[in-house]
């Protein structure tokens, strides 16, 4: 607790909500790029192999981390891939030219594979169907069969493979990054729009009940963005559940002040996109609701290797996170909290080895800086996200112009009494006391939280020292006629719970 006098506000009122929190928000992606499934997810030449090859050690920070679904199998590859290649005995699966990351698939870890290792962490899949040299048919085999009963001749293949029980598999992709020239069989919006739509109808033919997510711009940067996503809905608007959004930050230009006011971009990235969905919602006069799946998305800038050299899960991309990279990590988390009322699913590209939060070396395992948000809001946001009222004080960006010091999001889970707040303090070199204040009902402490911090923006973990930037768990504060102060150190993010 701060005794300087407050120089930030933060107000909060249980009953002041955006919208429920969707637990899809707290997603992963799993591509088979690099190192994320083989010596990653799978593994069964390793110490820490389960019976099926699953690393146990990957599983139970996985598990940590509370993911609540996981989207595969890409990504690039989506677009070249033969679903077909991954399943029934693996001595007989085909070793395949990989085209999009230039390495040798395997192909010994599939669809079968992918859904028993969703199971073991409790999450729930997200299969892509290849729109690149894919056809619509086989996109809707590929859900005949994950989800129907026996008595067909995919639901039969499943049977044959050990699993006669349909999966079930409720949200699916279709396609990956269409608008991209780098993507295998690259379509422009009209001709994506065309196929996703015919796609769709036979996908939801084969299982009414599933969601399905269609392709949107790959980033902010591309020249046909927003009017790709504008022409694309326009064609499949009421056969579709979700519009997909992808982006990477970057600090190529090492200005760390700007690097921290991200989430200026991320907030107009999902109001821009917002607009667009209610423009087409509007101009179809739909009583339909399409929501966005933010389902890649990570700090990608300083390891961006992609050519494997036709070898086998090739060391691609495998990115180093920094202290800096988690706090614009946790802002990317306040601000899915912020737009909870359109913004439905999330993943996390990726979840092991390639650009993501931990990753292995032979047997051993580092968890890295971005762990730690992730797992802290993935297990404290709740219920409802709270419109919370900021004063702050505000330094100046480059990239941004003038920007607030503190960016803040809270839960409320009214069923518990349960709440939480996340602020990170983008100040590089001042400590900021900050009152909490509850209008309305308020709790009588602070139960406690975990602080991340460091003097350091370019701070890392390594395998020798795995504990440079790591949560510090914060003592339980009194909270007098409403109000507390807390102390924020520069370079922040920090996360209290309370009970009303």
């Amino acid at each position: 607790m701060s005794t300087q006098s407050p120089t930030a506000r933060i107000v909060i009122d249980t009953e002041r909500t955006i919208a429920p929190i969707s637990p899809l928000l707290f997603g992963g992606f799993a591509e088979h790029m690099g190192r994320c499934v083989y010596e990653g997810i799978y593994d069964p030449h390793s110490a820490q192999a389960d019976a099926h090859g699953l690393r146990r050690d990957v599983l139970a920070a996985l598990r940590e981390i509370g993911y609540t679904t996981i989207r595969y199998p890409g990504g690039n590859m989506l677009s070249g891939y033969r679903w077909q290649d991954g399943i029934g005995p693996q001595s007989q699966r085909p070793r395949r030219r990989e085209l999009a990351w230039q390495s040798i698939e395997t192909n010994q870890f599939g669809t079968d594979e992918f859904l028993a290792f969703c199971k073991e962490i409790n999450a729930e899949p997200m299969l892509g169907v290849n729109m690149g040299t894919g056809s619509i048919e086989e996109a809707a085999a590929l859900v005949e069969y994950c989800n129907a009963p026996i008595g067909s001749v995919y639901a039969d293949m499943r049977a044959a493979n050990g699993h006669a029980e349909p999966y079930h598999v409720k949200f699916w992709c279709i396609g990956n990054e269409m608008d991209g020239p780098w993507q295998i069989g690259h379509l422009d919006a009209t001709d994506y729009g065309k196929k996703a739509t015919e796609a769709a109808k036979m996908m939801k033919w084969q299982d009414p009940s599933i969601k399905l997510v269609v392709a949107g711009s790959s980033n902010t940067a591309m020249p046909t963005y927003p009017e790709w996503d504008r022409i694309v809905l326009e064609a499949c608007w009421d056969k579709v559940d979700y519009l997909s959004m992808h982006y990477y930050a970057q600090n190529l230009e090492d200005d760390t002040a700007s690097y921290l006011g991200y989430a200026t971009h991320f907030e107009s990235h999902v109001d821009t996109l917002a607009a667009t969905l209610q423009y087409v919602k509007t101009l179809k006069r739909s009583s339909h609701d399409v929501f966005l799946s933010w389902d890649e998305w990570n700090v990608w800038y300083k390891d961006r290797s992609g050519k494997g050299n036709w070898s086998e899960a090739p060391h691609l991309s495998e990115e180093l996170y920094n202290l800096e990279d988690a706090l614009v990590v946790a802002q990317w988390l306040n601000v899915f909290l912020r737009k909870s009322d359109v913004l439905k699913i999330a993943c996390i590209a990726q979840i092991v080895n390639t650009i993501a939060p931990m990753t292995t070396r032979g047997d051993e395992l580092l968890k890295q800086t971005t762990y730690y948000p992730l797992m802290l809001v993935s297990q404290h946001a709740r219920g409802t996200a709270l419109d919370v009222l900021v004063q702050s004080p505000e330094y100046e960006t480059q990239r941004y112009g003038m920007l607030p010091v503190l960016d803040v999001s809270a839960s409320y889970d009214e069923a518990t009494g349960q709440g939480a707040i996340f602020v990170v303090n983008r100040s590089q070199h001042e400590t900021l006391s900050t009152e909490l204040v509850w209008q309305g009902t308020a709790p009588s402490e602070i139960s406690g939280g975990y602080q991340l911090a460091g003097s350091d923006p370019k701070a890392v973990n390594t395998f020798e020292q795995p504990d440079t930037i790591i949560p510090q768990a914060q003592p339980a504060i009194t909270i007098q006629d409403g109000r507390a102060i807390v102390s924020l150190p520069p370079l922040s993010f920090s996360m209290w719970t309370y009970r009303v």
